[in-house]
């Protein structure tokens, strides 16, 4: 199969889909790889690294995307790049679907097979979105204490306090991976962390492995509101997969904040779980609304590149490995996992998730591919 590996084009985004050492793996599997020359700048990869690791360099992303059976990315086709897709080919992203639906209509109509990597569900778990919210949970925390800040709008709160003033107190919405990453974080830097969820198993575990100044809390809009009463920092955390993020900080909640807090929101490109919350970018992070900091940047991982490009590769290319072996539609029909990537296939909605959150209609992915 030819894969086509395109520059991201999101702004400030540097990662890219596929290091060297994978581009290899799948040469030797049998597979031409096409990749625009400059993709890895931003994650420090050389063209002469790809062209060595036997991918051909090509100039012109329409040659790409023109030539490609399969496409691979680390963000969702932004409006230039739907021209781009044609009925046929294979989209493997993340998609992040339920968040527009512009994008949605736009992937569906051109007829390419959209496999989501934020969707494939292997035994309940995420693998492919894991990566990237271990890394977006631990940068959830970076980001807050830089806009804790004074000179960023921040009230001015050193996280870990020093002796005789207290610490700062670090509220976190959703106990999944990026809600753990971030309260580990937190509590490294020696802030005081309360950690919300609903999953009573959950909040078990976490309190067996968080550190001390941790405490876990269940989650209902009664203690939401209470915890970020006196919140310096707050995360969202929350993630429902492939559907939209439900909403648990309402715009009047923000009036019991306190003045100068910050919130990140990481489930932003799922539509955020804050509702003050738009996404943002890396040249501008931040906007205020009724005292709050916002910070909602939809591509968080994409500041550290290098980090996100390897954990992101080393997690996809088992499957993208099979997805390439099988193509969509066998890949669809035979593998046990993969249709639960599937997001739109054949120009048909097929994600029960992001059908619901516009209330478009949809079907399994494996009834359309059984038809073709």
């Amino acid at each position: 199969m030819k894969i086509g590996v395109p520059k991201e084009i999101k702004i400030l985004e540097n990662r890219v889909s596929m290091t060297p050492a994978g581009v290899e793996r799948l040469v030797q599997a049998g597979h031409e790889l096409l990749v625009e020359a400059g993709a890895g700048f931003g994650s420090r990869l050389e063209d002469e690294a790809f062209a060595a690791a036997g991918a051909r360099l090509v100039d012109d992303v329409e040659e790409v995307w023109g030539e490609a059976e399969m496409i691979l990315k680390v963000k969702e086709p932004l409006a230039e790049e739907w021209p781009r897709m044609r009925a046929g080919q294979t989209l493997f992203t993340y998609l992040h679907l339920a968040a527009d639906r512009e994008l949605t209509e736009a992937v569906v109509s051109s007829g390419i097979h959209g496999f989501a990597y934020e969707t494939l569900t292997v035994d309940g778990h995420l693998p492919l979105l894991t990566p990237m919210s271990e890394v977006a949970g631990r940068m959830s925390i970076q980001a807050g204490a830089k806009y804790l800040e004074s000179h960023h709008g921040g009230v001015g709160v050193l996280l870990g306090g020093v002796p005789g003033v207290r610490r700062g107190q670090v509220v976190v919405l959703g106990g999944g991976v990026v809600g753990t990453n971030a309260a580990r974080m937190a509590a490294g830097m020696g802030a005081d962390v309360t950690i919300l969820d609903v999953n009573l198993e959950r909040l078990r575990y976490l309190d067996e492995i968080l550190p001390a100044n941790c405490r876990t809390v269940y989650s209902t809009p009664m203690a939401v509101r209470e915890a970020i009463r006196d919140a310096d920092l707050v995360i969202g955390a929350v993630l429902i997969p492939g559907a939209a993020a439900p909403r648990l900080v309402r715009r009047e909640d923000l009036a019991i904040m306190r003045q100068g807090a910050v919130i990140v929101d990481v489930a932003v490109d799922q539509g955020g779980c804050i509702e003050t919350c738009h996404p943002t970018t890396h040249a501008e992070p931040t906007y205020e609304i009724d005292g709050v900091v916002h910070y909602c940047v939809a591509n968080m991982p994409g500041a550290v590149p290098r980090t996100s490009t390897f954990a992101l590769t080393h997690a996809t290319l088992p499957w993208t490995l099979r997805l390439a072996d099988l193509g969509p539609v066998r890949a669809v029909l035979e593998d046990e996992h993969l249709p639960s990537a599937a997001n739109t296939f054949a120009g048909q909605l097929t994600c029960g998730a992001v059908a619901a959150a516009f209330d478009m209609d949809w079907r399994p992915s494996r009834e359309v591919a059984a038809e073709l």
